[in-house]
């Protein structure tokens, strides 16, 4: 994936059945999600919470990543292209939202973009 490694994901076997969802295709059946979110966890210090949603909104992809210090930089980029095993479904509250936000994001920035 992006060798970051500080990062844990949360993903859904089940997404790995589903179709692509009208995500865009990346090759290598990776799917490409756009960042939809971005908080710090409230549970610990010092860990930023990032979600990545499909163009649709249906299926999202949480990276967790741990700031060890100010000099700590590590771009954020404005998509990632992931394995569809690691996706999980979206809260049926939240994909309007997501889909909504993912759509401006591919919009507005290239895939590699530093957000």
């Amino acid at each position: 994936m992006n060798g970051d490694s500080n990062v844990s994901t949360t993903g859904n076997a089940e997404a790995e059945a589903m179709d692509d969802g009208g995500a865009d295709a990346t090759g290598d059946d990776e799917v490409r999600v756009w960042l939809v979110e971005r908080t710090y966890s409230d549970d610990e210090q010092n860990m930023i919470i990032l979600v990545y949603a499909t163009p649709d909104g249906e299926r999202y992809f949480r990276k967790e990543r741990a700031l060890t210090s100010f000099t700590d930089v590590r771009d954020t980029t404005a998509a990632l292209d992931v394995d569809p095993g690691d996706l999980g479904k979206v809260d049926p509250d939240r994909r309007e939202q997501y889909a909504t936000e993912a759509e401006r994001m591919a919009k507005a920035h290239d895939p590699d973009d530093p957000i």
